[in-house]
């Protein structure tokens, strides 16, 4: 039971970090081209293209640590044992 335990609290903990990442990155992209939105045509285009890579990977890497830990902590608590 102990393996399956982990291998469940595991494969929650990853899933969740990945799809946390996705959408963070997803969400700190959006808001970082928000600033670029006063700008002519021309310059838009450019600041959206050198802020997007930032911003993905700032909000990728915070998505990944929030959603591992919170699957970690949502995967321990499906699967303790109750006494």
């Amino acid at each position: 039971m102990t393996k399956k335990r982990i291998l469940i609290c595991t494969f929650v903990a990853l899933s969740s970090g990945f799809f946390g990442g996705l959408i963070g990155g997803q969400i700190t992209s959006m808001l970082h081209n928000q600033k670029c939105q006063n700008q002519a045509w021309g310059l838009k285009m450019m600041c959206n293209t050198l802020v997007t890579p930032g911003a993905i990977w700032q909000g990728s890497i915070a998505g990944m640590w929030t959603g591992t830990t919170l699957g970690a902590f949502v995967g321990g608590s499906i699967t303790r044992k109750n006494y």
